[in-house]
């Protein structure tokens, strides 16, 4: 497979590292428009062409896939003219800005006949695939509550640079920059991560989301930080399963967590995804009686790049699709609408012994 890298940011860095480690796989260009981190992205993972466009790319045309590293909002125009031209297409997440759009990719996809994966890279989680396995096999009975969070620590913690004056992260923080917050970035990640872990597609969804302010006037420089940070949502899965997931930017002491906890009628299974590693464990059986859980050992698996590299290999298509991404996408785009049209519930009370507030007015 003679493979392209459209976008050459720092996480296409990812993207090349992984690829080149294939065998059968050829890098054999790099495009951006920003000549300058072009070049020196090429010369650091030996890449021998570049382009400073995509309708160059294609002009040459001497490539058989591309994965798609750009910007949110550029994947749409930028994946539409790779199918039409009869490219294979690996694209990060979220694969559009909205449902519509996603949902006109995964028709292109389809009718195109070519290979095309979405980047949710928690599907190389060993102990999601596990998991699974284990739900759809009815080790934990009928699913009957889950709760699934993915908590981030980058607004307080500087583990990865200070986002208040790096443009990787402020893009983020802006709609404006084609951000749809936390919902929208590691959103969708927590949402396949509980779909694909509990077997089981989201049937309903409501979410509240939360702006903080972030600095004077949540403005930065060009960037007006609007974008949502914190998320809540309650759903309903189709198999009936019930549950809460949640995500933040704001999680002092997390820098990168995913957790999700699947309860049945027979047992109950939870995964833990970290920077340090991931684990699975079981409390079924005769240890439900006592709470009991036990950690399961899991075999490592396929990544998505090798995944897509076989699909190509093979002819043979894999998940994530985009049409499994473009699902995704809908439930994301109604809980943006949910959380616009929620009400506003104002608990008027009299004050007790914990409301701090109504005692310090007391004391005035």
């Amino acid at each position: 497979m003679k493979l392209i890298i459209l976008g050459t940011g720092w996480w296409a860095n990812t993207h090349a590292t992984s690829f080149s480690e294939i065998a059968g796989v050829e890098i054999v260009a790099a495009v951006d428009s920003d000549d300058v981190r072009l070049r020196a992205f090429a010369a650091r993972h030996n890449i021998p062409l570049t382009f400073n466009s995509l309708e160059d790319a294609l002009s040459w045309g001497e490539f058989d896939a591309a994965t798609n590293v750009t910007p949110d909002r550029v994947h749409y125009a930028t994946t539409l003219a790779l199918l039409a031209a009869g490219k294979h297409v690996f694209c990060e997440k979220p694969l559009a800005e909205n449902f519509a759009q996603a949902a006109e990719m995964a028709d292109a996809a389809e009718r195109s006949k070519q290979m095309t994966m979405v980047n949710l890279t928690y599907r190389n989680v060993a102990p999601l695939q596990k998991a699974r396995q284990m739900v759809l096999n009815g080790d934990i009975g009928q699913i009957r509550h889950f709760e699934a969070s993915y908590l981030q620590s980058w607004l307080v913690s500087k583990a990865w640079g200070d986002w208040t004056t790096q443009p990787q992260w402020l893009w983020r923080l802006s709609s404006k920059h084609g951000s749809n917050g936390v919902l929208g970035d590691i959103g969708i990640h927590i949402l396949d991560f509980v779909v694909y872990g509990a077997g089981s597609d989201i049937k309903t969804a409501a979410a509240q989301l939360k702006t903080f302010e972030k600095a004077p006037g949540n403005r930065i420089g060009e960037y007006e930080l609007d974008a949502n940070d914190s998320f809540v949502m309650m759903a309903e899965l189709k198999n009936g399963a019930l549950g809460v997931i949640h995500a933040s930017r704001w999680a002092t002491g997390h820098l990168n967590e995913l957790r999700l906890r699947v309860h049945g009628d027979r047992g109950a299974i939870e995964v833990t995804d970290t920077p340090n590693g991931a684990t699975l464990r079981i409390c079924a059986g005769a240890d439900a009686d006592e709470a009991i859980w036990r950690r399961v050992q899991v075999e490592p698996v396929a990544t998505n790049f090798e995944r897509f590299a076989e699909a190509v290999r093979t002819g043979v298509g894999q998940e994530p699709s985009f049409r499994h991404a473009a699902n995704l996408q809908e439930v994301i785009d109604h809980a943006r609408n949910s959380a616009a049209s929620l009400p506003t519930l104002i608990i008027a009370a009299q004050s007790g012994p914990y409301d701090t507030g109504a005692a310090e007015e007391r004391r005035r």
